[in-house]
């Protein structure tokens, strides 16, 4: 059996990778969204365990600005129906902010809020039109309150009030109630994110990572949910529980209301429960929390705070956010693997500051973490390699008698003391590894934006002169020379042709995923011709002796 780096390094794994996104990854085919409403009373959605998945109004846009973020909020349910990210460019257009929640071209994502009670349906959900002093909002100061109030409801009073801080992706959401009726309020209070099932602006077929909702708690730690379970009523999660959060995730971003912030309180410990419940209706998916609240006796005021954070999946940020964050980075199944590479990435950034070196010094450690089974696989290919000349003498001999020509190299085999599966091993045993650091390149927000050397200027994009990709087809199709040719022409002409082949998707791949691809191939090179030499010169040795 011929060895090929090329076919287990590169076709094996990233036909795995393929594979899994091709059959795993979520590819939804959302209904069509109108901007319409219906109606259903806040008791009937209170009695059937979540606020409707109901279609969108529009009214009068509160805007709000801060450092790091613009926002709308819709007086229609005080709705947060719009958020700018303004440190991160759009996909499509680098000189536009990030639209992280829109309710624009088609695109609905939005967070919703609301309270719920049988004994008074009037409480403001995300119908009720809400009032505010203000249409616009500037942060001057390190925080900044955004009230808005809501039509008397039997007496009960209620404000929401928005609280953004300085340099922050985290929103606080306050609910401040008092009861002016003359029965004891028992409100369940809804927190909800509601988006469409459609791909992520400029998402590439190559580069793609979970998209959907997602909960985490201290006991069941983190779930995430794909759409077309939810629309098959398969979704299998969490229902309810303490702390954690519940989210919708996206490639390099995340939105989540956070049960239990770092350094705050427990929301579901000071209320009665906290339940979490994922839902889908007219093309539309949601992802809440329902916090049932201690009564509230007739004259008494009572608040509920829970924050939203919306923003990017940094992880020197979300891990000082909440607990359990850190899972929204999605790895995927190869986590174990694709976490402490990341973490060592990181560590190597803090030393240099750019991210294209951390890239290159963490290939080089990489690389000589493993150089010991690379050498293996190489001195078997390279014996592979001397004994070609033999193969084709011995095939010539055997012609069309295949059952004696495989009899013959099993014995030639045995005599070289060559393992026919010594150079595929070492490389398999790489290969999770191998996905695992691409997992984590692929989903590192960090490389977004962030600059290299020359023209890469963003990490997370394309070569925008595809140099990069180019080295790498250069560099693949070289190495097929350095490996031990096939005995089959068939075989050998497809050798010939994968590499550039497989070097297409390369042009689709971020930046700094392609840095890693090239270096990686550059060093296996190196690698594999030096110890080509070696076993050159170890033979003349034994030749001379």
């Amino acid at each position: 059996m011929d060895s090929k780096r090329l076919i287990i390094f590169i076709v094996l794994s990233l036909g795995i990778l393929l594979l899994w996104q091709e059959k795993f990854a979520p590819k939804p085919q959302p209904a069509p969204v109108e901007q319409t409403q219906t109606a259903q009373t806040p008791a009937a959605a209170a009695q059937s365990g979540s606020a409707e998945v109901g279609k969108l109004t529009r009214g009068q846009r509160i805007r709000v600005d801060t450092d790091v973020v613009h926002a709308e909020i819709d007086t229609v349910g005080g709705d947060l129906r719009n958020l700018e990210l303004l440190k991160h460019d759009s996909t499509a257009d680098a000189k536009k902010p990030f639209d992280l929640l829109t309710d624009n071209n088609g695109r609905v994502y939005v967070a919703q809020t609301g309270l719920l009670a049988d004994s008074d349906p009037a409480l403001p959900t995300h119908k009720t039109v809400f009032t505010s002093a203000q249409t616009s909002y500037q942060l001057t100061g390190d925080t900044l309150e955004v009230k808005l109030t809501a039509p008397d409801a039997n007496g009960v009073k209620v404000n929401k009030v928005y609280v953004f801080k300085r340099g922050s992706y985290d929103i606080g959401v306050r609910y401040e109630i008092t009861n002016g009726g003359s029965t004891p309020l028992a409100p369940t209070a809804y927190y909800r994110l509601l988006r469409d099932g459609k791909s992520p602006e400029g998402e590439s077929r190559f580069a793609q990572t979970f998209t959907g909702p997602a909960v985490f708690t201290a006991a069941n730690k983190f779930q995430k949910i794909k759409f077309t379970d939810l629309d098959k009523g398969k979704a299998d999660y969490t229902k309810d529980g303490h702390g954690g959060w519940v989210g919708m995730l996206q490639h390099y971003f995340m939105t989540a209301w956070l049960m239990k912030p770092i350094g705050g309180q427990d929301v579901c410990l000071a209320a009665k429960a906290c339940r979490f419940d994922m839902d889908t209706k007219d093309g539309l998916y949601s992802a809440s929390a329902m916090i049932d609240m201690k009564p509230i006796a007739p004259g008494q005021t009572a608040s509920l705070t829970v924050p939203l954070y919306a923003g990017p999946e940094e992880y020197s940020t979300i891990t000082k956010v909440a607990d359990g964050l850190e899972y929204a980075k999605d790895y995927g199944i190869f986590y174990i693997f694709a976490s402490p590479l990341f973490w060592l990435l990181t560590k190597l950034h803090t030393l240099v500051s750019n991210w294209g070196w951390s890239i290159i010094l963490l290939t080089l450690i990489v690389k000589a973490v493993f150089y010991p089974l690379t050498a293996a696989s190489y001195r078997s290919m390279g014996k592979m390699k001397a004994l070609s000349p033999r193969l084709e003498r011995m095939k010539e001999q055997f012609g069309d008698d295949r059952v004696k020509f495989q009899q013959a190299v099993m014995e030639m085999y045995k005599q070289e003391k060559v393992n026919p599966l010594g150079g595929c091993l070492p490389m398999l045993i790489q290969i999770p590894v191998f996905i695992g650091l691409y997992w984590a390149l692929l989903s590192s927000v960090e490389l977004r934006q962030a600059p290299w050397v020359l023209w890469i200027t963003d990490l997370g994009r394309p070569d925008p002169f595809y140099v990069l990709p180019a080295i790498m087809a250069v560099t693949m199709f070289l190495q097929t020379y350095l490996n031990p040719p096939p005995t089959d022409p068939v075989q050998a002409k497809m050798m010939k042709v994968m590499p550039l082949a497989f070097s297409a998707m390369f042009f689709f791949f971020p930046a700094g995923l392609v840095l890693y691809y090239v270096l990686n191939s550059v060093l296996s090179m190196a690698q594999q011709w030096f110890i080509n030499r070696q076993i050159e010169q170890s033979k003349k040795l034994a030749q001379q002796n």
